[in-house]
């Protein structure tokens, strides 16, 4: 190997490694920052933990409801994400299936603002007649009781927005994923007499389920931190535990209650907003780690 070779290759492992700690700093910091500013809202007077008296529940609620809207969120995106990859990796031909891909890779570059004044000025009055229909046929769900909101901002609207919102990028990871399968195994199922459906089952789902665990686990990331387009579109009555998807009271998420309330001139309530920052930081630290060693573990099984 040549002396420019070696020069080049030094040169790119030493930014490559730069760039990675350089990520690393920037986290170590901002937890940082979230433990020495926050600390002091674990304590705070009780006043500030309204309707609650102490830090626990307070935060306890506020997760609630950004695991609540986030999971539902994923729970419609999934679906949607795996069926749009497979279709376009598998069915469409190509030209359709470049123009489809490059229209839901624009969905990523829309604001999320854009989003939330959507979802407030047109889905939401768009899916009252729905959720009303919900209510009065799945009202004993528990999910579906209760007085349905006349505005429509729901947790059911929150959760569709978000899963609009995630579904560029996790449909973008399952149709990389999908790509990537070896074509010796899918032509080896279809000589056997599989269907395309068939084999897609047993050659390509199979092969991508790390794939298909890392886009949503991503997608999950940006639904539990979305704080703009969820503050516009839910209707939200602070922090609380409530099951209710289609009513006017609903549980706040930490993102938004933060966005809402942060600006007010009262330091002890930021230092409270602090500390569930603080929350939500290691919250999906903890989702992510548990999200990658899911994936190793699948890898090692498949393989």
């Amino acid at each position: 190997m040549s002396g420019g070779s070696q020069r080049g290759d030094r040169v790119f492992h030493g930014l490559a490694f730069a760039a990675g700690a350089s990520i690393m700093v920037a986290l170590a910091g901002v937890f940082i920052f979230l433990a020495i500013r926050g600390a002091a809202g674990f304590s705070a007077a009780t006043g500030l933990y309204q309707p609650y008296t102490s830090f626990v529940p307070y935060a306890a609620g506020l997760l609630f409801g950004t695991a609540l809207v986030a999971v539902l969120a994923m729970i419609i995106a999934v679906p949607f994400a795996v069926g749009v990859a497979l279709f376009l990796t598998h069915y469409a031909p190509r030209p359709l299936s470049t123009v489809i891909a490059y229209l839901i890779d624009l969905l990523a570059a829309v604001p999320s603002v854009v989003f939330g004044l959507w979802g407030l000025k047109a889905l939401g009055p768009a899916l009252l007649p729905i959720q009303r229909w919900l209510n009065e046929h799945l009202g004993f769900i528990p999910f579906f009781a209760g007085e349905v909101s006349a505005t429509g901002r729901t947790v059911f609207l929150a959760a569709i927005v978000l899963a609009i919102m995630v579904l560029p990028i996790t449909t973008a990871i399952c149709r990389e994923v999908f790509g990537q399968t070896p074509r010796l195994h899918e032509e080896a199922a279809l000589a056997l007499g599989a269907t395309r459906w068939e084999m897609i089952r047993y050659a390509v789902l199979p092969h991508s389920r790390s794939g298909i665990i890392a886009g949503t686990m991503l997608g999950l990331g940006r639904a539990l931190g979305e704080t703009m387009a969820v503050l516009l579109v839910l209707n939200a009555s602070g922090p609380k535990i409530t099951w209710h998807l289609l009513t006017s009271d609903n549980p706040a998420t930490i993102a938004s209650n933060i966005a809402q309330n942060f600006q007010g001139e009262n330091i002890d309530l930021q230092v409270v907003l602090l500390a569930t920052g603080l929350v939500l930081f290691v919250f999906t630290f903890l989702v992510n780690f548990a999200a990658r060693w899911v994936v190793i573990r699948s890898e090692r099984k498949f393989q």
